[in-house]
């Protein structure tokens, strides 16, 4: 399945290197790759977890939504050099190339691991249980909610972050640091995050506490530290508080894809990320749309932004104390009938 979503995107790169290729040709291959990328990241993740011991799979995600993060921080600048060189459509081929090889390369030495459900080692008494109950557990629903509040967050950025900076006085060349340190920030605190949830429940702790609290902490930060963007006045203060307000959030989300994992039967699991991520992704249409409409109904841009800060904060502080509370995936786990493969004891929830 895998192969056949990196060939959607990889096809649909290519179309632009001819001449002739206009707006409907950008427009149809645009939707192609958007089909083609977005089961990607929830199908991937579900392959991974069958590479991983139960324990492991917060810092395996980890590792794989810090992949994505590099391949931005080190493509761009290459991407920007071939644009330079050979002209904007270069970029799509270049990238439907790579796309191409990485078809050849998952056929020769991918595939699924040891824990897949084919597997003689992955567990053959797991029941199926039905998605109504899956969707609706508290780890499911905290961690979608903790997920759309940081995922509105990470929109409202892309979108209007420079805007915002440059409104309160920044100049080009601050705006590019700022704009580029909170990536890095991100990285090593989903890195530090996923190792340390692993650490914690190789030494017994509860996943509540290693999933749920760990992670509804990370929005937590991030939402008070928004809150903070919009009231520090300081240039040198404000730097730092940026980089945490939109660097720290996206650390639950390792931690959470994990605790659903956690708690979702191996046949129904990649389902059951994959309507995780599309709920989630929803906040990438609406933040945009809302901070436009509040910046427009403002007197100046800057109320209109420091509004739209200030409610993506609040979401995000509302959204990490839930997931705090609510995320328990031994609990959840139990529930499902997957209490063998939630070693920790429930009562230490």
């Amino acid at each position: 399945m895998l192969v056949a979503l990196a060939l959607i995107w990889s096809a649909a790169q290519l179309p632009i290197l001819v001449p002739a290729a206009g707006f409907a040709v950008l427009l149809v291959t645009r939707i192609l790759l958007g089909a083609g990328e977005g089961p990607g990241v929830p199908l991937g993740m579900h392959v991974a977890f069958t590479w991983v011991d139960e324990r492991k799979r917060g810092f395996t995600a980890a590792l794989l939504t810090v992949g994505s993060g590099l391949g931005v921080i080190l493509g761009a600048p290459l991407l920007n050099a071939a644009v330079h060189a050979w002209g904007w459509r270069a970029a799509f081929g270049i990238l439907g190339g790579i796309g191409l090889l990485w078809c050849v390369a998952w056929l020769a030495i991918g595939g699924d691991g040891p824990h897949a459900v084919t597997s003689p080692a992955a567990p053959v008494t797991q029941p199926r249980v039905p998605y109504r109950r899956l969707l609706t557990s508290g780890t499911w629903l905290g961690t979608v909610l903790s997920g759309f509040t940081v995922y509105r967050g990470l929109a409202l950025a892309i979108a209007f972050r420079p805007l915002y900076l440059a409104a309160v006085g920044f100049g080009g060349g601050i705006i590019g640091l700022v704009v580029t340190v909170p990536a890095f920030v991100s990285i090593a605190f989903m890195l530090l995050g996923g190792g340390l949830s692993q650490r914690l429940l190789r030494r017994g702790v509860s996943r509540h506490l290693a999933q749920g609290v760990l992670g509804g902490a990370f929005a937590l930060v991030a939402g008070i530290s928004m809150l903070l963007v919009t009231r520090i006045d300081a240039p040198w203060l404000l730097l730092p508080f940026i980089a945490l307000a939109f660097g720290i959030g996206n650390s639950q989300t390792p931690l959470s894809q994990a605790a659903v994992a956690d708690t979702t039967p191996t046949r129904q699991r990649g389902a059951v990320l994959g309507t995780w991520y599309a709920v989630v992704a929803v906040a990438g249409v609406v933040s945009p749309l809302l901070t436009g409409i509040l910046v427009d109904a403002a007197a100046t841009p800057l109320e209109g932004f420091g509004r739209a800060f200030d409610i993506a904060g609040l979401l995000m502080v509302v959204g990490g104390l839930v997931t705090m509370l609510v995320v328990r995936p031994d609990r959840d786990a139990e529930r499902h009938g997957l209490r063998s493969a939630s070693p920790v004891a429930v009562a230490t929830t």
